[in-house]
């Protein structure tokens, strides 16, 4: 059985906060795929943008999230752009459970707002959200769960993915 629950969402939709509170619950380590690519390279993803650019980073995203999902059971939370490719897709999928999380554009631009940890943001949160959510519509649609988050309570959140869990067996801790 697969044991890997994987949070894939655009940025803002909560998949850190609501990652770390669904392995808290579960008795499941929590993993964060930009963590792990910050501590792999060394640098904040801001600084791998500006170094080495995008593709550099969407190479190391890979390879990361490819090392992780052979780590099981846990929790893992992606960044917004690793289903990007088609390669992190199907490997999200062999790996374990993939749950997208979503949240309106509104939402998504009052939580992103203040945020200037996000490279892909820079010139305007608004337009760069507009944008964004235009050209990747459909990239999160492979997820077998599909979790609004907007206007919802972590616990909500949890609760809402765990009753969507039940037909897709037993993710606790033994």
């Amino acid at each position: 059985m697969k044991k890997n629950l994987i949070l894939i969402g655009f940025m803002g939709t909560g998949k850190t906060t609501v990652g770390a509170a669904l392995a808290e619950e579960l008795g499941l380590v929590h993993r964060d795929l930009d963590d792990a690519i910050i501590a792999k390279a060394g640098c904040t993803i801001p600084e791998i943008f500006a170094q080495k650019g995008e593709v550099y980073f969407r190479d190391l995203e890979t390879e990361v999230l490819s090392e992780l999902l052979q780590e099981q059971p846990q929790v893992l939370t992606t960044g917004g752009g690793a289903v990007l490719r088609k390669e992190n897709v199907q490997c999200m999928l062999e790996g374990g459970l993939v749950i997208a999380l979503s949240a309106t554009e509104q939402e998504l631009i009052r939580r992103l707002e203040a945020d200037e940890g996000r490279p892909l943001l820079a010139g305007g949160v608004a337009q760069r959200v507009r944008t964004l959510l235009q050209e990747r519509k459909d990239a999160y649609s492979f997820a077998p769960i599909q979790v609004d988050t907007t206007e919802k309570s972590v616990a909500e959140i949890v609760g809402e993915i765990l009753s969507a869990m039940t037909e897709f067996g037993d993710f606790r801790q033994d």
